[in-house]
């Protein structure tokens, strides 16, 4: 397909919200959102909860709950060896194409090949374990620490995780309840469900779909992989390209959205990890140049709140014994509009997130 010129970074910008169901709430169903986003990050067992409530119209928790319950949804790690909820049909074809990220070589791998473990022998051994039951990291790594008693009973258990995929089992991921972070084998959880036929190629569509227009650069980002050139000069002839601002090259599906910059972008509150902020190389088109440090939390993402589409301050539910306080963090000060827009839109975070609180209250700090 011939170029059809060159992208502004507002124009990337309202792009990716109309991808991301963030220029207004749609009636679509939990299950559906989930596969449109080629799932939804989800280290923080209520983020995904915050995520598909600012997406998804008259979303209410107790639909992804039974979503996690009826294992039509679950939590696993998969891009950039991260945990995801995604729905049982993409689990294990995603982690399949995500392995790579997954096995990447860290500490953990270093500790078991000083100590002599062979990962095949790992596997042979925590499979069976994993397959059983549901067991807790610490759990797994005692088991296997009896074989190998020189290695790091955490770094066994890592081991585990890297070379088989597990799914959390509820109660992690309710929101009503919760529990410790326990494994099982995903082909044991999913027994019976018919996995989804998915490529990289395929994947790499999707992921046009939901984050596009893109690079291969962003799509190795997102993913957590590289050598994807040859996937997208494979898929070149059906897609449409285009450039951005620096000249970098992009694509993008023909016939995905692309509202123009007069397109309105609501005050939207994002959960902890959103994948939004996550899922390209370079990020212009959602933070503005210096607020990645202003929202980096440890080895984690504070939430975030947008304002007209960008990335504008932090926010946090802080919670006595009577009231829940939304306490939003600007960069900058906000507009007389703009600070309406913040406080009608955490009131409805608050109604969603601290339903049955005695009193709430929207609290704009300096």
């Amino acid at each position: 397909m011939a170029e059809a010129g060159v992208l502004s970074r507002l124009e990337l910008n309202r792009a990716l919200l109309a991808r991301q169901l963030l220029l207004r709430r749609r009636r679509i169903a939990p299950l559906a959102a989930v596969q449109h986003l080629v799932g939804i990050q989800s280290q923080s067992p209520r983020a995904a909860y915050v995520g598909l409530w600012t997406r998804v119209a008259r979303f209410r928790p107790e639909a992804l709950e039974r979503l996690l319950l009826d294992r039509d949804v679950v939590r696993v790690a998969l891009m950039r060896s991260t945990i995801h909820l995604v729905s049982a049909p993409d689990c294990l074809p995603l982690r399949r194409l995500a392995r790579p990220a997954i096995e990447r070589p860290s500490q953990h791998t270093a500790a078991r090949r000083a100590a002599g473990v062979d990962d095949r022998a790992l596997e042979r051994a925590g499979r069976p374990l994993v397959e059983s039951e549901p067991r807790t990291f610490r759990e797994l790594g005692a088991l296997l620490a009896e074989r190998w008693p020189a290695c790091d009973p955490t770094s066994l258990a890592m081991g585990v995780r890297e070379l088989v995929p597990l799914v959390q089992v509820p109660p992690r991921g309710l929101w009503h309840r919760g529990g410790a972070p326990a494994h099982l084998a995903a082909e044991t959880w999913l027994q019976g469900v018919t996995p989804a036929t998915l490529s990289m190629p395929g994947l790499v569509r999707r992921y046009l779909a939901a984050y596009g227009p893109a690079s291969v650069a962003d799509a190795q980002t997102f993913i957590g992989v590289t050598g994807l050139r040859t996937v997208f000069e494979e898929l070149r002839p059906g897609l449409a390209t285009f450039r951005d601002e620096a000249g970098g090259e992009l694509f993008d599906l023909p016939d995905a959205p692309r509202p123009t910059t007069r397109t309105r972008a609501p005050a939207r509150f994002l959960p902890e990890f959103d994948n939004i902020l996550l899922a390209h190389a370079r990020r212009e088109r959602i933070l503005p140049e210096g607020t990645m440090s202003l929202l980096s939390l440890g080895n984690g993402l504070k939430p975030a709140f947008l304002l007209d589409g960008l990335v504008a301050g932090t926010w946090r539910l802080a919670a006595s014994r009577r009231t829940t306080r939304l306490e939003v963090r600007p960069f900058e000060p906000p507009s007389r509009a703009h600070r309406r827009e913040l406080e009608d839109e955490g009131r409805r975070l608050l109604a969603f997130a601290a339903w049955g609180a005695e009193r709430t209250e929207v609290a704009l700090l300096a």
